[in-house]
């Protein structure tokens, strides 16, 4: 029990000599914000996600088979801003390919862009979101989503993927000690899941018992401080800003 709580005290609070620097706590965040766009896209604006794009393959084929609820347009344009904002981190990330704080710095501004804008638009836009209006959101918080991605990615952070927890969710029972092995990591694997579930969970309550835009808000609050505290270390020339 004691050393999966010191992986996640480990994960938020890094040594000053650890191999990531500053960047679990930051990615955590970003999981955090995640769970909060998902929430605010797959509950208002008609079954669809901006981050987790197996969920939007899978409602293809759904709304191609005729269930209710579900879209086919409203996945494509999310798959395809997704793959687009995907494109520009890319860009970015290979703008400043020797230093991840910059890499971060990059992608994080591009992100917060997208989801203040979208924020905005949610704040001006009448509700329910539909039609033109509805359509602008999933591409703007795709955009956002798909430069985070790209990101996480490039940042190679291990267990700390942003979005994706499938395989995190594996691998803390596939090499957990049930299954013979040493348990490595699991502490930041549960934290990882942990963050993407309260940003959705507080996604969620705010969205249907609050105000509609409210999540965006806070992902754009935290995606801001994500750029402040990355801004501190863009100039940093220790070890953990070289690529993996």
């Amino acid at each position: 029990m004691i050393a999966p709580l010191r992986d996640v005290w480990t994960t938020l609070v890094p040594a000053p000599h650890d191999r990531h620097g500053p960047l679990p706590p930051l990615l955590i965040a970003l999981t955090v914000v995640t769970g909060l766009v998902d929430a605010f896209s797959y509950l208002l604006l008609g079954h669809v996600f901006v981050a987790n794009m197996t969920g939007n393959v899978v409602f293809m084929a759904f709304s191609l088979a005729g269930a209710a609820s579900f879209s086919l347009w409203a996945s494509v344009v999310s798959l395809l801003a997704f793959a687009t904002g995907a494109l520009l981190g890319g860009r970015i990330a290979n703008r400043f390919p020797a230093h991840r704080g910059r890499m971060l710095l990059g992608t994080a501004l591009t992100e917060t862009f997208f989801v203040v804008a979208a924020c905005v638009c949610g704040a001006v836009a009448s509700e329910p979101f539909t039609g033109a209006g509805r359509y602008l959101l999933i591409a703007l918080l795709g955009l956002g989503m798909g430069a985070q991605n790209a990101a996480a990615r490039r940042l190679a952070v291990p267990d700390l993927t942003t979005t994706v927890l499938t395989m995190t969710i594996t691998g803390v029972a596939a090499d957990g000690r049930l299954a013979g092995g040493s348990d490595g990591k699991v502490g930041r694997r549960l934290l990882s899941a942990a963050s993407m579930f309260l940003g959705a969970l507080i996604g969620a309550i705010t969205a249907l018992h609050a105000s509609a835009t409210l999540p965006l808000l806070f992902a754009s609050l935290i995606l801001t401080g994500t750029v402040v505290a990355v801004a501190f270390h863009a100039r940093s020339t220790q070890p953990w800003t070289r690529p993996s």
